[in-house]
């Protein structure tokens, strides 16, 4: 079986009140991880643990019960 992906879930207010989940990958191991955008919601959500839930949700569609592996 293929290693895991280093994938980051993270949210983003990026205007008062209006929430956006992100998914980030750092593509190396290296002592310092350079996180570059994979996935992001294109809607806002109203509070974060909504866009939290959301994003974990964009995860298991993304990458399936095995997790983001390849």
């Amino acid at each position: 079986m293929s290693p895991l992906r280093n994938i980051a879930l993270t949210v983003h207010e990026l205007e008062e009140g209006e929430f956006h989940w992100v998914l980030v990958e750092a593509p190396g191991v290296e002592e310092t991880l350079p996180y570059q955008p994979l996935e992001a919601s294109d809607d806002a959500y109203d509070n974060y643990g909504t866009a939290l839930v959301a994003g974990l949700a964009a995860m298991r569609r993304l990458f399936g019960k095995e997790g983001p592996r390849g």
